[in-house]
């Protein structure tokens, strides 16, 4: 896995029902190796996002800004580890994450915290606070011979962390092709085609803030609302 960290990356998302797992998984097993953790290769990952008050990394994203910002607690809850991670998305498209191990997912962000934040983003740590909770079981995957990881989250689920509102989209799948250069010639890209499921953004933070906040802007979001809702009643496997 210390080969495939890619931390200066680039991102292909595809959502899909979760029924097609096991389908694309079979696909391509002779192509990938899996990240197993304690006998678990299904791990579990809890991730408290911060933001402000006018939700500014929200709707920055909604609105299409490149060079944009999530700043979140992350927990790998097999590994017994705890991070700070900030991820930029650049104007070339490109994902950069900067990351520091910490002892706790932190409701009040410790002087440590702060100085990291403000050293990594353009945000200052006083205008930051935490908004959601989100919770999912990621299968991680790395390519025998390609420089490339491919992880798949599913169970998804958010908490607001101001009103304790909850909502839960666990009939989904978001799998996500990391690269050092973006290529087609990924094996699960290919392997996916044929279910004619096409690649699809999607922030994990963006659709559990835009389900829990029915008053916030969300139009942008909407196909991709729409698109979770459909995939809930998609009766393709059974066609």
């Amino acid at each position: 896995m210390d080969d495939v960290k890619l931390q200066n990356r680039t991102d292909t998302k595809f959502v899909f029902e979760a029924d097609l797992l096991p389908l694309i998984l079979n696909d391509i097993k002779d192509n990938y190796t899996i990240l197993e953790i304690n006998g678990k290769r299904t791990n579990s990952y809890q991730t408290l996002y911060y933001d402000t008050k006018n939700l500014d990394c929200y709707l920055q994203h909604h609105n299409g800004k490149t060079n944009r910002i999530k700043i979140r607690f992350r927990k790998y809850i097999e590994s017994d580890l705890n991070y700070l991670e900030i991820k930029l998305k650049n104007n070339k498209e490109r994902t950069i994450k900067s990351r520091k191990k910490i002892d706790t997912l932190e409701t009040i962000l410790s002087p440590k915290s702060k100085s990291f934040i403000e050293n990594n983003s353009f945000y200052k740590s006083e205008h930051l606070i935490p908004v959601l909770w989100n919770k999912f079981t990621r299968i991680t995957l790395a390519h025998k011979t390609k420089k490339e990881r491919l992880t798949i989250d599913l169970n998804l689920s958010f908490k607001s962390y101001s009103t304790n509102l909850e909502s839960s989209i666990s009939h989904i799948i978001i799998a996500e092709v990391k690269q050092e250069k973006a290529s087609i010639n990924s094996d699960f890209i290919q392997a996916i085609k044929k279910y004619h499921v096409q690649k699809s953004g999607m922030s994990k933070y963006c659709i559990g803030t835009a389900l829990l906040n029915k008053d916030i802007k969300s139009n942008n979001f909407k196909e991709k609302i729409l698109k979770i809702n459909k995939l809930k009643n998609d009766t393709r496997l059974s066609a």
